[in-house]
């Protein structure tokens, strides 16, 4: 059902940029999702697989560090990589991102499930998660995706890090400066379609999606709904 991003109580700071753009929105999480952005729908799946730029605020996200997080999270039930800068993938399409010894990002999947994300929220405490403290990356970070072919040439016009699948392999998390703006930036292809999860400070959303469209346009690169990401599989 398309909903007004005015109607409901969460939005993404981006949201005028999108409607500006032309998208339409549907509710997921509570928040107003960009779907699709006018195109028929075989058109936007293909300008996903050349070059598009999603937001992906409605998705589910969060975070956790300190001393004791490695250990909190194994009584959780969560698996998850011993070596910093890996993701592990998990059985209900979450992904766990080690970005640090004790610093862990959770991401939902794109359909906006995140069963395990619920499970940590709901679990931790500050008495029961000793040495494990949260961090709300849905309310500090945004979250863009950067899909297709030519998201690796794009990269080396705004980011000084090689992102080439050979340099860049899935599930890598490369942390570094993307148009002068701190980012985590983790590839996850999507059936052989170059796929890049985007987070930063959320304060900088509206600067990070310009310089992106303006370092796009010589690609060819618009903005696509969480639709056209969808189709890739």
């Amino acid at each position: 059902m398309t909903v007004l991003p005015q109607d409901l109580t969460r939005r993404s700071f981006l949201y005028r940029e999108l409607e500006g753009a032309g998208a339409a929105f549907e509710e997921i999480n509570g928040s107003a999702m960009a779907m699709s952005f006018g195109e028929d729908a075989a058109a936007e799946a293909a300008q996903a697989r050349s070059l598009g730029l999603c937001d992906l605020l409605a998705l589910q996200r969060t975070g956790f560090k300190g001393w004791n997080m490695p250990a909190w999270f194994k009584s959780q039930g969560a698996d998850m990589a011993e070596e910093s800068n890996l993701v592990t993938p998990q059985s209900d399409g979450t992904r766990i991102a080690r970005l640090a010894p004790g610093e862990a990002l959770l991401l939902g999947d794109d359909q906006g499930g995140g069963a395990m994300i619920e499970k940590a929220d709901a679990a931790w405490s500050m008495v029961s998660a000793d040495g494990c403290f949260q961090v709300p990356r849905a309310e500090t970070n945004f979250w863009l995706a950067l899909s297709g072919e030519h998201t690796p040439a794009l990269f080396a016009k705004i980011c000084a890090v090689d992102l080439r699948p050979e340099a860049a392999p899935i599930h890598r998390v490369v942390q570094t400066n993307v148009a002068r703006l701190n980012a985590i930036i983790i590839r996850r292809d999507i059936a052989e379609v170059p796929v890049f999860d985007l987070l930063s400070d959320i304060a900088s959303a509206v600067y990070l999606w310009h310089a992106l469209l303006d370092a796009m346009d010589e690609f060819g690169g618009k903005p696509i709904g969480l639709t056209a990401v969808r189709t890739l599989k």
